[in-house]
């Protein structure tokens, strides 16, 4: 499956659902890239459409029970390779990490 999809789904995963315009500047790409995207997902059975119920003009995306496994096995694979790499690293370093990670989320939430 193509990065583009798996980033797709894996955002639907983590945040539910999502209109075409919240997916595209989240992947920072076009709308009409993510619509390609997204008409793959919902052709290969991983998302589907539905209005909005708050707002009927607009589409969101969600995930199948088929996207959501796809999601979750693309998760662990990552998680895999982060604990990985963190084991590579001295307690110092993952200290290190720590801190500025607690420094990073701080800047991303202000």
């Amino acid at each position: 499956m193509a990065e583009a999809a798996v980033i797709v789904l894996t955002a639907l995963y983590n945040r539910g659902p999502q209109s075409l315009t919240e997916l595209s500047r989240r992947a920072r790409v076009t709308p009409s890239s993510m619509s390609q995207t997204v008409n793959r997902l919902v052709s290969g059975g991983h998302a589907t459409r539905h209005k909005d119920p708050e707002d009927g003009r607009r589409v969101l995306f969600c995930l199948t029970p088929s996207g959501t496994e796809v999601a979750r096995e693309a998760l662990a694979v990552r998680q895999g390779w982060l604990e990985g790499k963190l084991a590579q690293l001295s307690e110092e370093e993952r200290l290190t990490l720590l801190r500025a990670s607690r420094i990073m989320r701080r800047l991303a939430d202000s």
